[in-house]
């Protein structure tokens, strides 16, 4: 099938769909979970082609087909561009072979293209992100992002885990199941219930219900500061822990900065009690110039001033050195989603905890010396004057400098004096001085390496369900999903992963 050009839907040529079974795949392996959808990675048995198959759940539904999975087919078939993942056809299990978790008989399938990456998981295999890749990842986004946007779409849940990454370099949008067309007056009464927690909009945290493209761009903002900090920026554990993180570093919203904020549904409960000033500079004080102006551009708190994707890929920072590396150019890595990467973190803390548990369960034993009384011998120096102890080296001849050689007598300090100036310690045989502690160096302490692999986050505080999915999924999770099934499994995770800073991208924390 024929791409459509940029700002033209692709009409003429769509995809045939239900004409197959999903008996024509054989499944691989599991790559992404959530409410609304399964992921696999299979492949098509006639043709050997890798694909990405994702079931559509059906037993939260209570009114029939998942709506979710309604509007990402309608708008995935029209949207034909190569940042734009694809949808091959719709398949259909053979009656009675598959049920649901409720004993219902039948599963509907999405194919997709197989992508090998979502950039969460990415962020945290890969070491380290080189500027002109960055660059190459965020010049991508934004001209599938551009596409959507001249067609009337929406998408809505911009985040890592929804950024799909080939072995070719080549990035491509996904999940488009809370993706909705818009109309350029904004006059719509839309849910602000939308966008994952960590890279939603000031506006929807505010109660906004009439907006447009730019509640897209301040998530790419947040992708943006992500992939140039290695961490989230903003990594709120709910809604009034996200909108204060926001004002902290944006500044406080009023009306000669933002105006009309003041009317919002939640401004009067989320307004600041203090004045903020703005802080976003001085917090990437040593990003490139031509950085940090566009970052500033994206994450403007009013919306009506957020920079649009055709000014942003006109940005002088695509233009100056270093450019975008061509994505052929790009390294090549191992097969890595959000879900698995998630799943392997799991199973190690797993295996740190058991480890721990064993280890109280059975501690090693310890033998102690008995307490030798004052005044008295110990038994193993009975054997005899100037006869070593069994198993003991011959004794040293004493001379000077040596505590053996040093002549009994009585103590240095006087009886119940202390030279160490703590507490008083009988003098035991006469001999000069007494035992001390170690005096050797403390370990030195220092920062870690700087700015090593993430991971988009791990996972961040979401509005329904739990779980971890992929990009190819119309699932919502809330926190921070997966790819193929959309839908954010916490997100504490980090889209990102937590990677430090790399001297690479700039500047340093």
């Amino acid at each position: 099938m024929t791409a459509a050009a940029i700002g033209q839907i692709n009409l003429q040529e769509l995809p045939t769909y239900g004409s197959r079974s999903v008996d024509c795949f054989q499944k691989l392996e599991q790559i992404g979970e959530g409410t609304y959808a399964q992921v696999y990675k299979a492949k098509e048995i006639y043709t050997g082609e890798t694909v990405a198959l994702k079931k559509i759940r059906m037993e939260n539904e209570k009114e029939g087909f998942p709506i979710t999975a309604i509007r990402e087919i309608k708008i995935l078939q029209k949207l034909q561009h190569e940042n734009v993942v694809k949808l091959k056809e719709i398949v259909a299990s053979t009656p009675g072979q598959e049920k649901d978790e409720q004993g219902r008989p039948g599963g509907i399938y999405m194919v997709f293209e197989y992508m090998d990456h979502d950039l969460a998981g990415l962020a945290r295999c890969a070491s380290i992100f080189s500027v002109p890749q960055i660059k190459c990842y965020m010049r991508q986004l934004l001209m599938g992002l551009h596409y959507c946007h001249v067609n009337k779409v929406l998408h809505r849940d911009i985040k890592g885990a929804n950024l799909l990454i080939d072995n070719k370099g080549t990035l491509k949008l996904a999940d488009f199941g809370l993706a909705r067309f818009f109309a350029n007056e904004h006059n719509g009464n839309l849910t602000n219930r939308v966008i994952t927690l960590w890279y939603r909009p000031p506006e929807l945290l505010l109660g906004s219900t009439k907006y447009g493209p730019a509640v897209d761009m301040w998530s790419v903002g947040c992708i943006f500061a992500e992939l140039l900090d290695g961490k989230p920026l903003f990594s709120g554990k709910d809604e009034p822990e996200q909108i204060n993180k926001i004002f902290e570093l944006c500044g406080a919203p009023d009306d000669s900065n933002w105006p009309g904020v003041t009317k919002l549904p939640w401004y009067t409960n989320f307004k600041p009690n203090r004045p903020l000033k703005k802080r976003l500079r001085d917090h990437f004080r040593l990003l490139d110039r031509h950085a940090l102006e566009l970052l500033e551009k994206m994450l403007v708190l009013d919306p009506s001033q957020r920079i649009s994707t055709r000014d942003a890929l006109d940005a002088e920072y695509f233009w100056t050195d270093p450019l975008p590396c061509d994505p052929k150019s790009l390294p090549k890595y191992e097969s890595s989603h959000e879900f698995q990467t998630k799943q392997k973190r799991q199973k190690q803390r797993q295996h740190e905890e058991a480890a721990k548990r064993q280890k109280l369960q059975h501690p090693p034993a310890y033998t102690r010396a008995p307490i030798q009384q004052s005044g008295q011998a110990h038994t193993q120096m009975q054997t005899g004057p100037n006869q070593p102890m069994h198993g003991s080296q011959h004794p040293v001849p004493s001379g000077p400098g040596h505590h053996q050689g040093k002549p009994r007598g009585p103590s240095r300090y006087a009886q119940g004096a202390n030279s160490s100036g703590g507490r008083n310690r009988p003098n035991r045989g006469g001999q000069g001085g007494e035992r001390g502690y170690g005096s050797g160096p403390y370990m030195q302490h220092g920062r870690g390496q700087a700015y090593g692999s993430s991971s988009m986050p791990a996972a961040g505080p979401g509005q329904r369900g739990g779980g971890t999915s992929s990009g190819y999924d119309g699932g919502r999770n809330y926190p921070q999903g997966g790819p193929y099934d959309g839908s954010g499994a916490g997100r504490g995770s980090n889209m990102m992963g937590g990677r430090k800073h790399n001297q690479q991208h700039g500047w340093q924390q």
